[in-house]
């Protein structure tokens, strides 16, 4: 009982421990010692419940923390069941919240005595509530979703606008060197008509010949815009038919009269000689390449790896280690062409001799066309037909119908083949035929510098680069 000193209402009021630096258990001895709840029975209700709750402990979290008034000994009320309810819902364990921590923050809840692990004092004159519910969700049907992903495009398609046209005759665009610029003939390249041209210092041009006119006809074949990288496989069933000459000869060609970039890969499996048709300027192989793709991100470092010709055709060489016992594989072939499409325009690939190695069947997947070498013999066009019908029996009819067919005259004389039956044969199965006539400087199997052939040999591996180029546009 509250001692009376003729207070207003006969009380001393209780100290508020949160004033003091006194514990919790201090607060709780105190109210102990002032007696239970039944001393503030002859108070009426409002001074007796105003004393409980002087008696309350609170606690202190901190200066900026304000104080919280938890009475430990009073009924459990409806929220707190609510909140244990919701807590044993949420969080699927057995062992209820106490409502007095639950009232408190995260970080004041860990400062609790044991007594906030105690269950709560049961009061057998309130009736229990039934648990809080858990949120009624309400039910909606399940949508059906196609989780198939979607296919993964195979190449990005650029589109690239068309040459813009004028659209007024007297916009800027309509002045053009056709409307404006006098019209001058092309200046001669050959026979008489260049020697008159160049005896009257230009001033009498008789124009081009019909043999000029037909070599810048060829010209503008060979030089056809390549959109992306161009895969080019010289192949043959038989060796000996001059398959590495074409491919160095072709490539030179190309890279004589373009601008772009033309590499000549050796994929022969066994040893290539293809790198000994231009200067040897780096001892690297295609093993070494394949060994350093991680690290190549620019063309010159690409560039390390290759020989170049006068012409500018880059050659890079075969494996020709003889302690390496894995021959040269489709999947080596794909990851080369991967590195080299990045930076050439034109990839022109040797085939090693026969269809049936590993490294074939990447050579024939990727292969935009074909070119085909035939020998000026029996059993060299025996082979090539061989090959025609090799392409058609597996699925490649595409391959077969748009090559390119060379004959190839190793041995000079011509013998008593009969060229032009050969051509007709092969140009009723594919898309060209192109003869090379023999050619000493060929014969050495040296270095190859396409200013070193007859006139006539380089005028036909120009054919060959027309026709070849003509498949460019329809690729």
């Amino acid at each position: 009982m509250a001692e009376h000193d003729g207070t207003p209402n006969g009380y001393v009021p209780a100290r508020h421990p949160a004033h003091d630096e006194d514990s919790w258990h201090d607060a709780a001895d105190e109210r102990t010692e002032a007696g239970t709840d039944d001393e503030f029975a002859d108070l009426d209700e409002i001074d007796a419940r105003y004393l409980r709750t002087l008696a309350t402990p609170s606690y202190d979290l901190g200066p900026k923390t304000d104080s919280f008034v938890v009475d430990l000994t009073a009924a459990e009320s409806a929220a707190s069941r609510h909140s244990m309810s919701f807590e044993q819902d949420v969080t699927g364990e057995t062992e209820p919240v106490p409502a007095a921590q639950a009232s408190l923050p995260s970080a004041a809840q860990g400062s609790l005595p044991n007594a906030s692990t105690e269950p709560p004092i049961a009061r057998p004159d309130i009736a229990p509530e039934p648990a809080f519910p858990p949120a009624a969700v309400p039910h909606t049907a399940t949508p059906s979703f196609d989780i198939t992903p979607a296919a993964r495009p195979s190449a990005i398609e650029f589109v690239i606008p068309p040459v813009p046209a004028g659209t007024s005759v007297l916009g800027a665009e309509s002045l053009t060197a056709a409307t404006v610029l006098k019209h001058r003939r092309a200046r001669p390249q050959s026979g008489w008509r260049k020697r008159v041209y160049s005896a009257t210092g230009g001033k009498i041009n008789f124009g081009l010949s019909r043999a000029d006119r037909r070599r810048a006809d060829l010209i503008e074949r060979a030089r056809t815009p390549v959109g992306g990288c161009y895969r080019l496989a010289v192949i043959s069933l038989k060796g000996g038919v001059g398959k590495t000459t074409t491919t160095a000869a072709l490539g030179a060609m190309f890279a004589d009269l373009r601008g772009d970039r033309v590499v000549a890969l050796d994929a022969n499996p066994d040893r290539g000689t293809l790198a000994e048709r231009a200067p040897r300027e780096s001892g690297a192989t295609v093993r070494h390449l394949l060994a350093a793709r991680g690290d190549l991100h620019r063309y010159a470092d690409v560039r390390a790896f290759t020989s170049q010709s006068p012409t500018r055709l880059e050659v890079l060489a075969s494996d020709s280690d003889p302690h390496v016992s894995h021959a040269f594989s489709e999947d080596d072939y794909r990851d080369t062409v991967a590195i080299l499409e990045r930076f050439y325009n034109l990839v022109l690939t040797d085939c090693g001799t026969g269809l049936l190695h590993d490294a074939m069947r990447g050579i024939l997947g990727l292969a935009n066309s074909l070119v085909v070498v035939s020998s000026a013999s029996l059993d060299g066009a025996r082979s090539a037909s061989a090959t025609l019908d090799w392409l058609e029996a597996h699925g490649l009819e595409d391959l077969a119908k748009n090559a390119v067919v060379v004959i190839s005259s190793v041995r000079p004389g011509g013998g008593i083949v009969d060229v032009l039956q050969l051509e007709d044969h092969f140009a009723s199965r594919c898309r060209d035929v192109v003869t090379i006539p023999y050619d000493p400087h060929l014969e050495s199997g040296g270095v190859l510098d396409i200013s070193e052939l007859e006139q006539e040999t380089a005028d036909a591996y120009l054919e060959l680069a027309a026709a070849v180029g003509e498949g460019f546009a329809t690729r």
